[in-house]
């Protein structure tokens, strides 16, 4: 079954363009679209919360998934990697238009798949090195991390989550998106930024 998968990330947002796009791109090499599974949802969410993770459970070797971009599957680029192992190891082959990727089983798909993974691996070790780093300075500096004893307030919420904050704003996760994850304003996000030393500088 060939699936073009169309991802806009709000309500005024339309995916015509998308699908006409996939459209040319299957015409092209003679494939026929037989569904089309469209969402509006970020990228940042994870696709198992997402019709994309009931479809990729749904497919089978040999369907072909076929996208815009490869930022449609998500903006995470861990996510993706997950996404792209799960089609390599159902037999599912992934094209992506704009980069011009295709992951399918052949050793270069497995080649470039290796490559995202090491990318993706270096991101994250980056991203916990400077937030250690960060938190290590700032205990030298004799400021206090975490909240005070006997104090809990929205920004309490963001020091003790800060990983998470700085991990989130490093792949690209919007003010917006960040302060409704974590349920503070916008004033407190930045307060806490500018109080602290992002490991993403």
């Amino acid at each position: 079954m060939v699936i073009g998968y169309l991802r806009v990330s709000t309500e005024k947002q339309h995916p015509a363009n998308q699908q006409n796009e996939i459209m040319r791109f299957a015409t092209a090499r003679g494939l026929e679209i037989e569904k089309w599974v469209t969402e509006v949802v970020s990228g940042k969410t994870k696709e198992r919360d997402r019709k994309l993770g009931l479809l990729l459970k749904k497919m089978k070797k040999g369907d072909i998934l076929i996208v815009t971009e490869i930022s449609r599957l998500s903006r995470s680029l861990t996510d993706i990697m997950n996404i792209m192992g799960k089609c390599l190891n159902k037999g599912i082959c992934l094209y992506t238009i704009k980069e011009g990727y295709s992951f399918d089983d052949s050793i270069n798909s497995k080649v470039l798949c290796f490559a995202f993974g090491l990318v993706a691996e270096i991101e994250r070790n980056l991203i916990s090195m400077r937030t250690k780093e960060a938190l290590a300075l700032r205990k030298a500096e004799g400021k206090i991390l975490g909240r005070r004893k006997g104090t809990y307030t929205k920004t309490s919420i963001l020091i003790e989550r800060q990983e998470e904050v700085f991990s989130m704003l490093g792949n690209g996760t919007s003010i917006k998106e960040t302060c409704a994850h974590f349920g503070v304003s916008r004033d407190t996000l930045r307060k806490f930024l500018k109080n602290r030393i992002s490991p993403l500088e």
